[in-house]
């Protein structure tokens, strides 16, 4: 286990959204590096970067044209180094995104595999026998090559799926996942690690990690496939981070995996914190919402099996947003954001802050698909700086950006949160500080509840000496729950203490006991 992870917060970066440092209208490289100080003084330790590496950009990146070669309109090869080496400096890790589950379809391995003469690519990909064979189990892409037979593709059609092979072959076509040729596709993904890492970076998180192997329901062959990769990192770069985008950490740890996120799937825990939507009434039921309809149950009845059987194993990551997920900032007030997010940090576990959830940057409905985002576009508009030239992001005309600033009369930005002490960037620094300088509230610092009734407010829990509890609702609440101690970290009115836990409306508070 890197030992660096006790004490990360991540911060995920949007490359192209992020800060323009040439004025070509898309964020860069450049123009992170410029703004590592930033990133340090939120007390983020560590740069989760979405997708840097030469693409055709028909899914804003997760379409690998090159893993090896920086896209060009983020930088160079070079570029990327010199933000590991000045991230470095500042005692800033940085993470990359590694998509081994399809590439594009322009990646060259793709293009020598789809050739009708047999070669050391035939079998990179999963192809039919026949073109005329079209199985309904899986996606397959048709009459699109040379070669006769037909592709599958794990996400869109433009991203055929690598060959790692089959866990129960069923079909002429399949592979076993271990045969030499499968067995060559986790080679070359293990190679494209090891470039990386010897350059400089600091691990990977992985995208759709649990997709590689087919028919494998139970996913023990993909999770043969992942300890194998941990085996490596832990001979030759034990200080690297192997993060899954899994969302099922008894699975994902248990293969090998330092952290799992915590995604936003409909129903699970994570969901019924921050976005649970009843569709009958279209009211939110969230915990963290003000209307006091939440269940904090719901959440502990997912979590807590899973935290408990892996916590030996690795980390649990629970996630402000991400660039999947529509923000919160809209949906919630400031004072919602500050609670929700008050409480990931003292979480166990290593948390990731979206870039600009810290400021509460809101989700823009409505706009044009771009670059496969869908209904994600409006996550991930261009991050605010100041009240300048679109929102400091980028000198471009506004026509030539990435994508469409907020406009909207009190947009957030970074500048105007800075000079207010009560706004949410102070909180969520003051938060993230707190948690880096106690080990109780770190990655594995322990847990435990201490009240938590179905229905009802507060919920309190234990990180070892401190005792925190939150109360999202509108109307003072009580837990019966002894607490002697100091208050140390406090959103709204401050937490009343002793025999009970009394509960401002709307509160948040971080108690530290006595002795």
């Amino acid at each position: 286990m890197p030992d660096w992870l006790k004490n990360a917060v991540f911060y995920e970066i949007y490359p192209q959204s992020f800060y323009d440092s040439n004025g070509d209208g898309i964020g860069d490289i450049s123009g992170i590096i410029q703004k590592l100080d930033y990133v340090k003084s939120l007390g983020c330790s560590a740069v989760w970067l979405n997708p840097c590496f030469d693409s055709p950009f028909m899914d804003a990146g997760y379409d690998v044209r090159d893993y090896k070669k920086v896209a060009p309109r983020y930088g160079t090869n070079e570029d990327l180094k010199n933000l590991f080496r000045a991230a470095h400096a500042k005692g800033i890790r940085v993470v990359l995104d590694l998509v081994p589950g399809h590439t594009s379809e322009e990646h060259k391995w793709f293009q020598k595999s789809r050739l009708a003469e047999s070669g050391p690519y035939t079998n990179r990909y999963i192809w039919t026998k026949d073109v005329w064979d079209v199985p309904e189990k899986y996606h397959f892409v048709t009459g699109r090559a040379q070669r006769n037979g037909n592709y599958m593709v794990n996400f869109f059609s433009m991203q055929p799926a690598l060959n790692y092979g089959f866990c129960k072959v069923t079909e002429n076509w399949q592979l076993p996942y271990t045969h030499p040729d499968c067995l060559a596709t986790r080679e070359a993904i293990k190679d494209v690690m090891r470039f990386w890492l010897d350059a400089g970076c600091d691990g990977f998180r992985v995208d759709m990690a649990a997709s590689l192997v087919k028919n494998d329901p139970e996913k023990k062959a993909t999770s043969e496939i992942w300890r194998d990769i941990r085996n490596m990192l832990d001979r030759d770069y034990p200080q690297a981070a192997l993060i899954s985008e899994w969302s099922d950490p008894q699975k994902a740890l248990k293969a090998g995996f330092h952290c799992d996120f915590y995604l936003d799937h409909k129903g699970n825990g994570y969901n019924s914190l921050m976005r649970n939507m009843d569709e009958a009434t279209d009211e939110d039921c969230s915990f963290f919402s003000s209307n006091g309809k939440g269940d904090i149950q719901m959440f502990l009845d997912d979590y807590l099996p899973a935290y408990n059987a892996t916590k030996e194993d690795g980390y649990i990551s629970f996630i402000t947003c991400n660039h999947d997920t529509p923000r919160l900032g809209g949906r919630f007030d400031e004072t919602e954001l500050k609670l929700a997010y008050a409480f990931l940090f003292t979480m166990p576990g290593v948390p990731f802050l979206y870039y600009g959830d810290e400021i509460g940057m809101k989700y823009q409905k409505d706009l044009v698909s771009k670059e496969g985002g869908y209904n994600r576009t409006g996550t991930r508009t261009p991050m605010q700086w100041d009240r300048g030239r679109n929102a400091g992001f980028s000198s471009a005309p506004a026509e030539k950006l990435y994508l469409p600033v907020d406009t909207a009369p009190g947009a957030p930005d970074v500048k105007s949160q800075a000079e207010r002490r009560d706004s949410l960037l102070q909180t969520v620094r003051q938060v993230i500080r707190l948690r880096r300088g106690n080990t109780d509230l770190q990655s594995d610092g322990p847990f435990a509840v201490l009240y938590a009734e179905s229905g009802k407010f507060p919920f309190v829990y234990r990180r070892g000496r401190f005792v925190i509890a939150v109360n999202p609702s509108r109307k003072e609440v009580c837990a019966p729950v002894r607490c002697e101690g100091a208050v140390v970290f406090s959103v709204g009115g401050k937490a009343a203490v002793g025999s009970e836990i009394r509960m401002a409306p709307q509160s948040f508070a971080v108690v530290q006991e006595l002795g």
